[in-house]
C-alpha cells in the first residue's frame, strides 16, 4: 500500500487542527497557510473527511473546521480510510471473503495477509493525539 499525497495531506490537516482549532473552527485558509497545501486541494481533502463525519464545517466569516470528536478517538485509518479505500497491499486481499481463484493453491497469501494485518493493526494503533505530540511530549510543528 502506498499512502497518496491526498492521504499524507489528510493526516496533516488533521494533526493541524489539533494544534491550531482546539474547539473553536479553523478557517481552511489559515491551514492551507500554515500547510502549504493549496487551498482547492485541500477542500477536497475536507470535503471528503467532512462527509465521513470526521470534522465539523460552518460557512461563513467565523466558520472553518474543527474536529467532531477529541484526537485520541481517531486513529489514522479512520482518517485515511475515506481517503485512501482499502489498505490491501495486493490485489486479491481487496474482497472479504478473499475471491481470487488461486487462494488455496497460492504460495503467497499467507505472507500478503500477514502484512496486511501488520499494517492494519499499526494503523489501527496510532491516534491523531500520538500524531500530533513529538517523542518529547511537545507539539509537533506544522511543516510541509
Amino acid at each position: 500500500m502506498k499512502i497518496s499525497t491526498k492521504g499524507r495531506y489528510a493526516l496533516r490537516f488533521m494533526i493541524d487542527l489539533v494544534q491550531n482549532g482546539g474547539d473553536s473552527y479553523t478557517s481552511l485558509k489559515d491551514v492551507t497557510r500554515r500547510q502549504t497545501i493549496s487551498p482547492k486541494y485541500l477542500e477536497q481533502i475536507a470535503t471528503s473527511l467532512s462527509k465521513s463525519g470526521l470534522i465539523l464545517s460552518v460557512r461563513g466569516p467565523q466558520g472553518g473546521y474543527k474536529l467532531a470528536r477529541s484526537p485520541e478517538k481517531y486513529t489514522v485509518a479512520d482518517i485515511l480510510r475515506p481517503i485512501e479505500g482499502t489498505f490491501a497491499c495486493v490485489a486479491c486481499l481487496e474482497q472479504t471473503p478473499n475471491a481470487c481463484p488461486r487462494y488455496e493453491s497460492c504460495s503467497t497469501v499467507h505472507f500478503w495477509e500477514g502484512l496486511h494485518e501488520v499494517m492494519t493493526n499499526y494503523l489501527n494503533g496510532t491516534t491523531l493525539a500520538d500524531l500530533a505530540v513529538k517523542k518529547q511530549g511537545e507539539p509537533c510543528p506544522s511543516t510541509p
